[in-house]
């Protein structure tokens, strides 16, 4: 009896060690010296937008690290979506065949680690003497943490920890065929809102006697197009200062404000003033054609918008010519205006070697320097994600030369820049946490459902958006997210919770034993 107490306490002390509630962080300890006797290779996976400058900016970066760095090798690999790099490292982690470097978002990392130690958490590495942002020992000149453009720096922080370091920030702004409104009889304001580009847009239906619309002879016009309706909803709800999820990762988003937002949409989703990328086309195609007016999309998606865009889509011959004004998205609130921030992230992952690890810490460092951050920024309407960057001349010089060509310093191209620089302070990120990718999947789901359902005839009324509700929750698993007190994956079962379900197993072994054997033994003396 003494030996079974004294099992039932050790267990009880088990189970107290191994009851866990969030993931425990494991910090990166970062070695005292980098080794450049040994040799290293690392795989790089990275995004571009079809875009052949970004694709060239990244072998450049890769062969001049590699020139101050012989020994470090960087195999880079290209994708063209997120969500296929998403994919690929799920994955990955199944088979510990992770990337070193990687692209990717806040939303996508916290997935990642709800594995065993998969991401580096960066605390240690950004403040270390030798290696850290801003060091000395480097063998480039790295932006120090007071050069990180602080609120982007604070995004890759999760359960407070820095687990991703900003690459580029971008927004959305909205691409405007202004000879169309002011032929509708409008004056551009000041400033966006979403009455009026419902007003316009309702107004652009009007047609002729053969069906054309009025506004552009043609016989296709979509007014109002949005590239992302996830963004959307999300950032409507911001302004309206409705639910969308908070730190705790409870989901909000299934409210009044949604509804009413929803019906709203339905309605103008009725008359075909409204639809969406996924449902109709890429928004650009349509603006450069004449058969869109507002056009909401990216920064980063700006070299394609307007006919003298230098990427296109569409064939010259079905080009419309007409004047082009890039404008802050609408607001339900002009005098406190909300977009989100967007753009890319970097993390690395973990490997058994910390030499290996501490040599993909220097090409993250790498990436942040000004040639790469300015050289990068100019492709697309991003901005660097550092101050000295920003302030650099040669990026100064570049923003200030507007409109010289269609090319590197396309108007429209950089008129989205300065708008994102002028609202840095007025962007906003969304809560991270494990199911925080499905919340926005759900916000976007919203939208085009709704949409979708108005094109099908269907009743869209309340008891439409009850079933809505509860199948989009279901659809994305949210009842699962706000099922327990924390709303986190626990990951694998921890060696302490293994060694105390091990040892009730023996334990009841034993209890099982002790009883056949005394049974056993009352036969026995019977005899």
């Amino acid at each position: 009896m003494r030996l079974l107490k004294l099992i039932l306490t050790l267990v009880l002390v088990l189970f107290m060690s191994g009851c866990h509630g969030n993931r425990e962080t494991v910090s990166f300890s970062v070695p005292d010296t980098f080794d450049t006797s040994r040799e290293y290779e690392l795989t790089f996976w990275a995004k571009n937008d079809t875009n052949k400058t970004q694709t060239d900016i990244y072998k450049k970066a890769i062969e001049d690290f590699q020139a101050l760095y012989p020994n470090i090798k960087i195999n880079l690999r290209l994708y063209t979506d997120y969500g296929k790099i998403y994919n690929d490292v799920i994955t990955n982690i199944a088979t510990n065949t992770t990337p070193n470097i990687c692209i990717s978002y806040p939303d996508h990392i916290t997935t990642y680690l709800t594995g065993d130690n998969v991401v580096v958490p960066l605390d240690d590495l950004i403040l270390d003497d030798k290696y850290g942002l801003g060091s000395e020992e480097l063998a480039f000149s790295s932006a120090t943490k007071d050069e990180m453009v602080t609120k982007y720096l604070e995004e890759g922080k999760i359960d407070g920890h820095y687990y991703a370091m900003p690459f580029m920030r971008s927004s959305e702004v909205c691409y405007i065929n202004k000879t169309y409104v002011e032929k509708l009889g409008f004056t551009l304001p000041e400033k966006l809102t979403w009455d009026f580009i419902w007003e316009v847009s309702e107004a652009a239906m009007a047609k002729d006697e053969n069906g054309n619309f009025l506004v552009n002879g043609q016989q296709v016009m979509i007014p109002f197009i949005y590239k992302s309706t996830d963004n959307m909803m999300i950032q409507y709800l911001a302004q309206a200062n409705a639910g969308y999820s908070n730190e705790n990762g409870e989901v909000l988003i299934f409210n009044d404000t949604t509804r009413d937002f929803l019906k709203t949409i339905s309605e103008h989703a009725q008359t075909r003033a409204f639809s969406t990328f996924k449902i109709s086309g890429y928004p650009a195609n349509f603006l450069n054609a004449g058969q869109c007016i507002f056009a909401i999309d990216s920064t980063a998606g700006a070299t394609w918008m307007g006919p003298d865009a230098p990427l296109l889509d569409i064939s010259e011959d079905a080009l419309v010519d007409f004047e082009t004004v890039v404008m802050p998205i609408p607001q339900v609130d002009v005098e406190n205006p909300k977009m989100i921030s967007q753009g890319p992230s970097i993390c690395i992952f973990n490997k058994e070697d910390p030499q290996e690890v501490l040599a993909s810490w220097l090409f993250l460092q790498y990436l942040l320097t000004n040639d790469i951050q300015i050289a990068y920024a100019q492709t697309e309407g991003y901005i660097p994600v550092t101050t000295i960057a920003q302030e650099d001349e040669v990026y100064q010089q570049y923003l200030q030369d507007g409109g010289i060509d269609n090319d590197l310093h396309y108007d429209i191209k950089i008129d989205a820049t300065k708008i994102l620089l002028d609202n840095v302070e007025n962007t906003f990120i969304t809560p991270v946490f494990n199911g925080s990718t499905s919340l926005r999947d759900t916000a976007g789901q919203l939208i085009e459902e709704t949409v979708k359902s108005v094109r099908r005839n269907q009743n869209v009324d309340d008891n439409y958006f009850d079933e809505l509700f509860e199948e989009v929750s279901g659809l994305y698993h949210l009842d699962e997210i706000n099922a327990g007190d924390v709303h986190k994956d626990l990951g694998p079962l921890p060696t302490s919770m293994k060694i105390m379900l091990i040892s009730l197993a023996l334990i009841w072994c034993g209890i099982i034993g002790g009883f056949v054997y005394n049974l056993y033994q009352k036969k026995a003396s019977k005899h």
